[in-house]
């Protein structure tokens, strides 16, 4: 639960990214410090997520709500599978 509490702080900031095409490219430049995946995000982008992970050497963390949750948490009106957090 650390981390939703984790991503309620992020959200008055400015350097939470919202989704994959934008986490996946920040990921390939070096330019992300975490990323949070949902608990039921698909296979196929967890595999591409945690490998750009390594070889930017930045953790990626699995929560334990669904897409559905994160995007309640950030109150927006579509599912979040993927945040991520500049540096």
């Amino acid at each position: 639960m650390a981390d939703t509490e984790d991503i309620k702080k992020l959200l008055k900031s400015k350097n939470l990214v919202v989704g994959t095409g934008k986490t996946v490219k920040y990921l390939k430049v070096g330019k992300l410090s975490k990323v949070y995946v949902s608990s039921n995000c698909p296979a196929d982008i967890k595999e591409d997520l945690k490998y750009y992970g390594e070889l930017a050497q930045t953790p990626i963390i699995e929560l334990e709500q669904t897409n559905e949750e994160i995007g309640t948490l950030c109150k927006k009106p579509f599912f979040i599978s993927v945040l991520s957090v500049l540096k």
